[in-house]
């Protein structure tokens, strides 16, 4: 199975976070740890991705939650190392003043051009960060798989997600061991 790379969102992921519960259950899960979660770095938070990717023993998983969605469309923009897949989870609309903090700013302008891996956008219709049909359009411009997640809030610990089966499913299909 490919490595898969955990890639939290401002603040990170907490404990009883869908990336926390993956990271300490499959064998193959590293967190790509950031300086500091409540205050990204652009430039920072791309060389500890890029960082992670060239460390991986072969092309990984990307799952990225949040903020994180704009920092694989920045990395993908600006590397070329080899990447299996991506799970991209609720992507905050960081050019929204409206629906992402100001800290979440440093990752505009949000890259609208087609990733060069295969890609699955989860998104919920009542995401507080994203507007439904703005994620559609990011899944569209990265020539990703949308999933609609139905009225799923954030996909996060406060919208009652936990191990998320669902989620777990997608990645199964991106790994090559779906059911």
């Amino acid at each position: 199975m490919a490595p898969i790379l955990i890639i939290p969102g401002l603040g990170g992921s907490g404990p009883e976070h869908w990336q926390s519960l993956w990271q300490a259950r499959l064998p193959d899960a590293v967190r790509v740890e950031q300086a500091d979660w409540d205050r990204p770095d652009r430039a920072g938070w791309i060389a500890r991705l890029d960082a992670a990717v060239a460390a991986a023993k072969s092309p990984p998983i990307l799952v990225a939650h949040s903020l994180s969605c704009a920092l694989v469309a920045h990395w993908a923009a600006a590397h070329r190392r080899p990447v299996h897949a991506a799970l991209l989870v609720g992507p905050a609309d960081v050019d929204s003043d409206a629906h992402t903090p100001p800290e979440a700013h440093v990752f505009r302008p949000m890259p609208l051009m087609r990733l060069p891996f295969p890609a699955i956008v989860a998104a919920s219709r009542n995401d507080p960060y994203v507007d439904f049909d703005r994620a559609a359009r990011f899944a569209a411009a990265w020539d990703a798989e949308l999933y609609d997640a139905g009225e799923a809030g954030h996909i996060n610990t406060a919208a009652g997600f936990g191990a998320w089966p669902a989620g777990e499913k997608l990645l199964a299909r991106l790994t090559g061991n779906a059911p």
